[in-house]
């Protein structure tokens, strides 16, 4: 009984301490594709600017400047890990996303996108946007690069992989 205990709490960190540091790594994917992204369109104008567009879902922009680049930045961090905590959890529950962690990458990817600019954003203080194409298909497949592909064979490997503690509470 105290070692299935233990077993299950250590099974519960290591969930826990993956999570994050997949949140991490797609956060970091994403926001470096971002901004990439926002350099050959802006023309190099300074990238800070998506840290602030990012704030300004819940803030004035009239705040002070340095307070909306860290917050953007905070916030940024914590959607990618709500992304990430999402997928993680619910991976092992749908079993037609065990078949082809590409395909499972890729939707995840365009679901993430769907549900960010079809979703929430218009839920924000943001203002509307029109949705073109060209841009889509650059968010969507940043997201599928940065996003999906990641937390799909990232999670594919903690819960199938040939050493995992998923399969051994199982």
């Amino acid at each position: 009984m105290l070692q299935n205990l233990s077993s299950g709490n250590s099974v519960r960190k290591s969930s826990v301490r993956v999570m994050l540091t997949l949140g991490l790594l797609v956060g970091t994917l994403d926001i470096t594709g971002a901004i990439i992204n926002f350099l050959i369109a802006s023309g190099g104008k300074n990238p800070i600017a998506i840290f602030r567009y990012i704030a300004s879902a819940l803030f004035d922009t009239s705040l002070p400047y340095l307070f909306l680049a860290i917050t953007g930045l905070i916030m940024h961090y914590c959607i990618a890990l709500g992304w990430t905590i999402l997928f993680f959890l619910v991976y092992p529950r749908l079993r037609f996303l065990h078949q082809s962690q590409v395909a499972t990458g890729m939707l995840y990817g365009i679901f993430v996108w769907i549900m960010m600019t079809l979703v929430f954003l218009p839920l924000t203080r943001i203002p509307p946007l029109p949705v073109r194409p060209v841009q889509a298909a650059i968010g969507i497949g940043i997201l599928i690069v940065a996003i999906g592909l990641p937390l799909s064979f990232f999670t594919h490997h903690y819960y199938f992989g040939k050493s995992n503690a998923y399969r051994q509470q199982v």
